[in-house]
């Protein structure tokens, strides 16, 4: 049975902040961000199943990345932990607001890597991660590729 990739797509709004960068994102900013995720596996072929023909249900692709990605950044503002801007993290956290600390710079780069690991961590063993593309603004994105990192 041929292999078949399957994408989807999603979008979500992020604030973030570059520590020790030399340009205007060293300042707190937010983007739009578009996430197409795509994987690759061979179609269910049991006609019982109720998922017969499909590598992925949409829907379960989507729960995955809703809940590992979407959900978490959607409307959030990410700051590496190693930072000074961890006052001001606490600062919006004590008032309210989704705040992100991670161990790593936030570029569109350092995010799909984490992203990558996250899905793969939740995908049916029978599903493989074929590549992410991390769409930063209308002329800029970063791309992971399974075929890539081993």
């Amino acid at each position: 049975m041929s292999k078949i990739r399957i994408t989807k797509m999603f979008s979500f709004e992020t604030g973030h902040a570059l520590y020790g960068y030399d340009g205007k994102c060293r300042n707190v900013h937010g983007h739009s961000y578009k996430l197409s995720v795509t994987v690759i596996g061979t179609p269910i072929s049991d006609t019982d199943n109720v998922k017969y023909g499909m590598v992925i249900d949409f829907g379960d692709l989507k729960k995955i990345v809703k809940e590992e990605i979407v959900d978490v950044f959607d409307h959030a503002t990410v700051f590496n932990k190693n930072t000074p801007h961890v006052e001001l993290a606490n600062e919006l956290k004590d008032r309210g607001h989704s705040v992100l600390l991670v161990d790593y710079q936030p570029t569109s780069e350092m995010m799909v890597i984490d992203f990558a690991e996250k899905i793969k961590a939740r995908l049916p063993k029978t599903i493989t991660l074929h590549s992410l593309k991390l769409q930063e603004t209308a002329s800029s994105y970063a791309e992971w590729f399974a075929s890539d990192n081993g």
